[in-house]
């Protein structure tokens, strides 16, 4: 089934161009393509919050471990800082009790002077009383 006949020369024959489908191709071409670039915008937005999630909870849980292990450590340093284990420590030393004769007071000598203090000479070095 022909639908043209052979003996017709069409060659030459050109179509005009619809300028209004053309510009309504482009304008849909447009659209299309900004609501593409909004849901893959979105997208990014979406897996980004979902990241910061997970790390947000994985610091949530190393804060955790470090405030125990803060704990841990402040008790483990006032136990080994308790007058009990202090002595016990001392006396593995060989260090012995005080004796109250041992303690003495002197008295001062009244011909030698003590140095001043640098804060007192250096008026911004001292505090601010």
């Amino acid at each position: 089934m022909n639908r043209h006949p052979l003996q017709y020369q069409n060659s030459n024959v050109h179509r005009e161009r619809d300028l209004r489908a053309l510009s309504r191709l482009a304008l849909q071409l447009g659209c299309a393509l900004a609501l593409c670039c909004g849901f893959v915008f979105a997208a990014q937005q979406h897996f980004a919050a979902v990241r910061y999630g997970y790390e947000s909870e994985t610091l949530r849980v190393e804060r955790q471990k470090l405030l125990e292990e803060q704990q841990r450590l402040i008790l483990e340093k006032e136990r080994a800082s308790s007058p009990a284990r202090l002595e016990s420590a001392a006396r593995q030393l060989g260090l012995k009790p005080m004796q109250p004769g041992q303690v003495g007071t002197r008295k001062p000598e009244t011909g030698i002077q003590l140095p001043v203090a640098t804060a007192l000479i250096h008026r911004p070095a001292s505090f601010n009383r």
